[in-house]
């Protein structure tokens, strides 16, 4: 028996099967079992099937998986009634075999091409009414749940999403709910396929592919919106968190410099935490609670500084005199290892109180210059009748300076005030104090060093000139008429009282230290001077190791209208620099 391969007919010898094909499929036209499409050639009829009726194929190929299933598995599964399990299988194969030619042995080739099998789909809903009844009849529950379902699932419109029953009423549903999206006829079956650029889709027509192709562009520039509208909020983010970081930082750098600024106004005593009166009675207090001072002691002195402030005269308990004389007589008799001494004129050690130690160093170092110009016969014109004042009386005597002009910059960073405070005052102070005084004085800077490792050896030989005139033929020991040199550096001031020449050809300065209390400086005062006790007085090139020193020298007095033009040229302060 042979079985044609086109529509399935059987024929009893090879001659007849030749007459079937030149006379059935040969002289008659191919039609398409699923859509009636006619007047094509095999080949192009089989590349319509392919094309356009994928669906219909794959429900094909799974109604010839339920038969193979069902043969297997009358074959292979006992149970208790093989022989009713026969006879539905038999049943069912010869269901399938009436209405399928193509799922017999004979007439269904092992590959199943799909030219084979698209000319039996006209009979599916009839095998599936055939199958359900079958399975009523003889309770296939088995079939429906594992084979039936699993291999087979209803079509599903593309355009609208609505399922179908069978392939046929799919297309019809199609043809007439979404006849407008197909622009040529499904009968056409030389229609050209156009492939979406972008996923591989292949579509029937170029509209449908146009509109498919939109969706990918719009949501591409959906895409490139989001994108741009999430890289906008992150600008805005990090700009917010910038302006954030910013506002930190200015107001941690705000918190610093405030902080500086205060410690800066109470390491300079302009934090208002009083003066030179509050400072010596709560110090005063502190000494009697620790057991220090006897309290008739403390009210003792607590009298005599409040007479002291009121007629502005300093009381003198922290004053020592005499220590030029002494120094002279010991370089006489002593220190051999000294070519040549220089002293300036008598002058005499002021040393912090409790009243102003901390800040009072250059108070008392006007003190100890002013001591000096007293005992001067050549500065009675312009200091005729005055004492040495005390601190309060100090800076009432600067605040008056300023008020008639003197150094109105330096006036303004100390706020115009100075009494009831601890501020301090330096080089710029004194020269002001000394010339509202008409004394005529000079300031020199040393604003960087000029020597090895920071020291100033500059400093030192200035100093010497100013002090010796000559230095071959002098004596040992030269005591000049000379007021001391105010000596300024960064947090503190002291006075040079002269200066030493060694034998190696080194130089020493002598400084009288505010800092250095009354009983350790009366110990230059014996007949014999210890080498330790010296030690507070000479200043080596190595020991003055500053950035800046400032010095102010007295040269005279001055005219008033020498002091006139002073006041003029303070407006902007100059000073004399070396190097």
């Amino acid at each position: 028996m042979f079985s044609c391969d086109i529509c399935g007919e059987t024929v009893a010898s090879e001659p007849d099967m030749k007459t079937h094909l030149l006379i059935v499929h040969m002289e008659n036209q191919v039609i398409c079992p699923f859509c009636k499409l006619s007047g094509v050639n095999y080949d192009e009829m089989c590349f319509h099937i392919e094309s356009a009726h994928f669906e219909q194929n794959e429900l094909e190929r799974n109604l010839e998986r339920i038969n193979t299933v069902q043969y297997e598995t009358s074959d292979n599964k006992k149970d208790s009634t093989p022989q009713r399990r026969t006879e539905v299988n038999s049943s069912l194969h010869s269901a399938c075999a009436s209405n399928h030619p193509k799922s017999s042995a004979q007439s269904l080739p092992k590959d199943s091409t799909l030219k084979h099998k698209a000319f039996y789909s006209e009979n599916l809903t009839e095998s599936r009414k055939f199958l359900k009844s079958r399975e009523k009849q003889f309770d296939l529950a088995e079939i429906k749940g594992s084979i039936y379902e699993t291999m087979y699932s209803p079509p599903e419109c593309p355009f609208c999403g609505k399922i179908e029953v069978c392939s046929q009423d799919m297309e019809t549903h199609v043809k007439t709910k979404h006849a407008n999206l197909l622009d040529t006829p499904l009968e056409d079956c030389d229609q050209p396929l156009y492939d979406c650029p972008m996923c591989g889709l292949v579509c029937t027509n170029y509209h449908i592919l146009q509109e498919h192709v939109n969706l990918h562009l719009e949501e591409s520039s959906f895409g490139r919106d989001m994108d741009r509208a999430q890289c906008s909020r992150d600008l805005e983010l990090a700009h917010q968190l910038q302006q954030e970081e910013d506002r930190k930082r200015r107001s941690e750098e705000s918190r610093q410099e405030l902080e500086e600024f205060q410690k800066l106004q109470r390491q300079y005593g302009l934090d208002n935490s009083g003066g030179y009166k509050q400072q010596q009675l709560r110090n005063m207090e502190i000494e009697v609670n620790r057991g220090r001072m006897h309290p008739s002691e403390f009210h003792r002195r607590k009298a005599d500084m409040m007479e002291s402030l009121a007629i502005g005269i300093d009381d003198g308990k922290t004053k020592t005199s005499g220590i030029i004389e002494a120094l002279h007589r010991h370089y006489q008799n002593a220190a051999t290892d000294v070519r040549h001494v220089w002293f300036s004129a008598a002058v005499d050690h002021f040393h912090s109180s409790l009243g102003d130690k901390g800040w009072g160093c250059g108070y008392r170092n006007f003190q100890m210059l002013l001591s000096s110009l007293l005992q001067n016969d050549a500065y009675d014109d312009c200091l005729k009748g005055m004492s040495i004042p005390c601190i309060p009386k100090i800076q009432s005597m600067i605040e008056d300076a300023w008020k008639e002009g003197f150094d109105p910059q330096g006036a303004s960073q100390l706020n115009n005030r100075l009494q009831g405070t601890k501020a301090w005052i330096g080089a710029c102070e004194i020269y002001t104090l000394l010339t509202s005084l008409r004394v005529k004085c000079h300031i020199v800077d040393f604003h960087k060093s000029t020597g090895p490792l920071g020291t100033h050896p500059r400093l030192f030989e200035w100093i010497l000139n100013y002090y010796s005139s000559e230095r071959e033929g002098s004596p040992k020991v030269v005591c000049t008429s000379k007021p001391p040199i105010y000596l300024q550096h960064q947090g503190h001031s002291r006075t040079v009282v002269g200066i030493e020449e060694r034998k190696n050809r080194t130089l020493c300065l002598l400084i009288f230290d505010p800092g250095c209390p009354s009983r350790e400086m009366q110990k230059l005062l014996k007949q014999d001077i210890e080498a330790n006790s010296l030690k507070q007085l000479r200043k080596f090139v190595g020991n003055l190791k500053h950035k800046q020193y400032q010095i102010v020298t007295v040269e005279g007095v001055l005219s008033p209208e020498e002091k006139v033009a002073r006041r003029q040229a303070s407006q902007v302060f100059t000073a004399e620099k070396i190097p």
